[in-house]
């Protein structure tokens, strides 16, 4: 499982002309899913995501969680962090999970996130054509690979 995490002052999600997600301070995180994936990766992932400190204090220093600063998560599915790019041009995608195996983690995800945030998560459409637009603060991006966990 892949996270991308962006810092964010704003971002939403927007599916054939209307808004599905949308948040002011916080994470805006991409998420893929492989089909080695588990749900002890979304346990971990949860937690790391909801307690990463990446947030400035009163010295400017990244030493605050979106708890400390009342921060919100817009999640996205984005099968596309799979990318095999080793071979010609054109992508390749077959480590990332089919939507049958998918479409339950990320759903579990959503409620594992909401849960520890103790705030309803916005979201995305799974497989949707999104747009997504962030301004993204700092600009700080974090990417977690839970197969990377040392």
């Amino acid at each position: 499982m892949r996270a991308i995490i962006q810092r964010v002052t704003e971002a939403s999600c927007v599916v054939k002309g209307a808004i599905t997600g949308s948040i002011n301070t916080g994470f805006l995180v991409f998420l893929g899913i492989e089909d080695a994936d588990t749900s002890e990766d979304l346990d971990w992932l949860s937690q790391k995501i909801v307690n990463m400190r990446i947030f400035g204090d009163e010295n400017d220093l990244m030493n605050k969680s979106l708890a400390d600063v009342d921060g919100n998560i817009l999640l996205i599915s984005q099968f596309t962090l799979f990318a095999a790019t080793k071979k010609g041009n054109r992508p390749g995608f077959t480590r990332a999970a089919r939507p049958d195996k998918a479409i339950p983690l990320y759903e579990e995800m959503i409620i594992k996130l909401s849960a520890h945030l103790q705030k309803e998560v916005q979201t995305g459409i799974f497989g949707a054509d999104m747009k997504i637009s962030l301004v993204n603060d700092g600009p700080v991006t974090i990417m977690i690979d839970t197969k990377n966990k040392e």
